[in-house]
């Protein structure tokens, strides 16, 4: 590969520099608004977690509950994102709601493989409902600062 000068790069890619210690090209990501927030950082723990819990569930359940469960958790953090990227209320607190929903929806799925012996209730009740039970608070109180900013 050809070694490209910084002047080049910039015309590339706007966030790639040069690491002038080691001499080799990093890039300097933009950090977005969503991603600094502390709900989202939760939501993306939560879909982690689902992700690594629902790995030993049932194979028959790979596209039912665990598909589901997946999706909903993903759902959480990318609705908590897009809604900090849109620029009307309105459409920031529709999306807040869907995080909101979708978070509970999860919840009630867990509920259910705990039920259906897949999870333990322990491993619901120390690990995930308290970071759920979080997620959820913080979506209502970021839609109460946006509803009332003063």
């Amino acid at each position: 590969m050809a070694i490209i000068t910084n002047h080049i790069h910039q015309k590339i890619h706007p966030y790639l520099r040069t690491n002038h210690t080691f001499g080799c090209p990093y890039v300097m990501m933009k950090t977005y608004s969503f991603e600094k927030l502390d709900v989202w950082q939760d939501a993306r723990l939560l879909a982690n977690l689902i992700y690594k819990k629902t790995k030993d569930f049932p194979t028959e359940e790979q596209y039912g509950l665990t598909n589901q469960m997946r999706r909903c958790s993903v759902s959480v953090a990318s609705n908590i994102a897009e809604g900090s990227a849109r620029t009307h209320l309105k459409e920031k607190l529709h999306f807040l709601t869907i995080a909101y929903s979708s978070a509970i929806e999860l919840l009630n799925q867990l509920i259910l493989s705990c039920d259906f012996g897949y999870l333990k209730y322990e491993e619901l009740n120390m690990e995930l409902r308290p970071l759920i039970q979080t997620i959820t608070y913080k979506i209502h109180r970021l839609k109460q600062s946006l509803n009332n900013p003063n």
